[in-house]
């Protein structure tokens, strides 16, 4: 059964997801020296382009066009390590999240599969 992830969560979480992404990010140095100093602009298209992969509103086509997304971040060296930090963040995230057993491993699933698909190095 396909789950629409955006519904399960609603905006908030969703919302509630990508802040807590950040906090973590902003714990871990070597990732957060990949941002720039101000991580609200970050966050909003984080948040645009999760509504829009999870199957919510689609702002993030209307804004930026299609995710491309490894060809967006291989700017940056992405290794094993870095994967892991990212991955961590994002796991640590989605544990401060109230969500359903069934929501939270297709979270998980996605999120690994994404982060594979990033390293570069």
């Amino acid at each position: 059964m396909e789950v629409n992830i955006y519904e399960a969560l609603g905006e908030e979480k969703v919302r509630d997801l990508v802040r807590h992404f950040y906090q973590h990010v902003g714990l871990k140095p070597e990732l957060r020296k990949l941002y720039p100093e101000d991580l609200a602009p970050a966050e909003e298209r984080l948040f645009w382009f999760l509504s829009h992969v999870f199957g919510g509103p689609h702002t993030y086509l209307e804004q930026r066009g299609h995710p491309m997304l490894r060809r967006r971040h291989f700017q940056w060296p992405i290794d094993g390590n870095m994967r892991n930090i990212w991955l961590d963040c994002m796991l640590n995230s989605i544990d401060q999240i109230d969500m359903d057993t069934e929501i939270r491993e297709a979270l998980i699933a996605y999120f690994v599969k994404v982060a594979n698909h990033m390293v570069n190095q």
